[in-house]
């Protein structure tokens, strides 16, 4: 069985490779060359530990999953950098996190989360829509159709 918690900056190290390996597949999907999530420093991620909202899946004691919040103001926020270790996936790990974080975003009062991922990455797209997103809009600025997701809580 895994739990979700907030992270600590003891899961630094656990949360770069799961940041790797999620984004390496990414690229792969989505047909790019590369992304910045793949050039992350130590100090970046633990910025964002401090910084952010950050949280991490486990199962006894193992990082096996991560996602990055940033409260864009007091009714909207920003996720990113949303992985599950290749080891651990289609256990329900990205669902179950999905779920802390609706949870989590509610009791802040955030009305709104967007995200950015490939148009290209169907799988991606599909996964979003299942949690209550939808594409609000597209954009080719980093190269590539990315498609802006939205999820509004009522």
């Amino acid at each position: 069985m895994f739990s979700v918690r907030k992270a600590t900056l003891e899961d630094t190290d656990s949360i770069i490779k799961i940041t790797q390996q999620a984004f390496t597949k990414y690229i792969e999907v989505a047909g790019i060359e590369d992304t910045a999530a793949l050039h992350e420093t130590r100090e970046q991620v633990e910025n964002d530990i401090v910084d952010k909202l950050v949280y991490v899946a486990y199962i006894d004691d193992v990082v096996v999953g991560s996602l990055r919040v940033e409260c864009i103001n007091e009714e909207t926020a920003y996720l990113s950098r949303f992985g599950v270790s290749q080891d651990y996936q289609n256990l329900g790990i990205g669902k179950s996190m999905m779920g802390v974080f609706d949870s989590e975003m509610k009791k802040l009062g955030i009305k709104k989360v967007v995200l950015h991922t490939a148009a290209k990455a169907s799988s991606l797209v599909r996964f979003y829509y299942g949690r209550g997103f939808y594409v609000h809009s597209t954009t080719f600025c980093k190269g590539y159709i990315r498609a802006l997701l939205c999820k509004e809580y009522s």
